[in-house]
């Protein structure tokens, strides 16, 4: 599987590990390089596995606020201590689907100490055109870590297959921490077949950036406003958290399942993936009764 992402990416399989998600590759990094008292920082509305590598360090997790719901590189640098041992990132975030652009992501990693790790979460880098997930700062840095996923663009959330990509020394110390057998043959299998396919990762991008615009528009005509989203959701804002729950339960009478993000401190609001035609208009179409349109 190194061997089929490095000639993808034409990166190093050498420097590339492998976890059960990106998820375990965030966890390795914190029983590697956190320990109580230590600080964790992110963005406002940060991945929630990053409070959990944080917990289970017994570090202090410091968030960041936005501005408009993208990330603001002065908030996070402001926040930056003598504590701070790892930056995580996500872009495209989640649940937000904003994106920052390189130049943003460079004046961040170059405001940090060379002790910092700076981990670029990439779960939705796919959906951004000829965006590299930051693999080429990583290159060109000692101190940065890109993770990326098989979860999002191929579908395969359920088989947790994650990697990331790093400096050797860092690499290193990951292939110790982690467990010998983290991976399933058959994950393996899915994977190195899914990142060959590259005619079908084409069409899902295609796919999804088509039917999240159409989805964002017919959402706004009834409404339901949103921010333009760089990854395979949007996130919809609804009048308040009460109406945003409301919505949440008819559309499970209907049998259609989206995502609370009250948990990221954004309760009037409900993130909708984007499915294929028929899911979009079927979700539109129910939200439309909800709102008695």
């Amino acid at each position: 599987l190194r061997q089929a992402i490095g000639a993808k990416y034409e990166i190093d399989p050498d420097r590339i590990v492998c976890g059960a998600g990106s998820d375990e590759i965030f966890q390795l990094l914190g029983r590697a390089y956190l320990q109580p008292g230590d600080e964790v920082l992110q963005s406002a509305h940060g991945f929630l596995v990053y409070s959990l590598v944080a917990q289970q360090a017994g570090a202090k997790l410091v968030s960041a606020p936005e501005k408009e719901l993208r990330t603001d590189v002065d908030a996070m640098l402001e926040r930056v201590t003598d504590k701070t041992k790892i930056v995580f990132l996500a872009n495209p975030n989640n649940p937000t689907g904003s994106y920052i652009p390189h130049s943003e992501v460079k004046r961040l990693h170059d405001g940090l100490r060379g002790d910092i790790l700076l981990v670029l979460d990439g779960a939705y880098a796919e959906y951004v055109e000829g965006y590299d997930g930051g693999a080429a700062l990583v290159d060109s840095h000692d101190n940065i870590v890109m993770t990326r996923t098989f979860s999002k663009l191929y579908g395969l959330g359920g088989l947790r297959i994650g990697w990331g990509y790093a400096p050797a020394h860092i690499i290193d110390v990951l292939n110790r921490v982690r467990g010998p057998f983290n991976l399933s043959q058959a994950a393996l299998n899915a994977a190195t077949a899914a990142i060959k396919d590259t005619g079908y990762a084409a069409h899902c991008r295609s796919e999804n950036a088509k039917w999240r615009s159409w989805m964002a528009d017919a959402l706004a005509e009834i409404g339901v406003p949103s921010d333009v989203s760089c990854a395979n959701f949007i996130l919809a804002r609804f009048k308040s958290q009460e109406e945003a729950e409301a919505c949440d339960e008819y559309l499970k009478t209907q049998g259609l399942i989206v995502r609370r993000v009250a948990g990221y401190q954004l309760p009037t609001c409900l993130r909708i993936t984007v499915g294929d035609e028929s899911a979009c208009r079927r979700v539109v179409h129910a939200i439309r009764q909800f709102k008695g349109d």
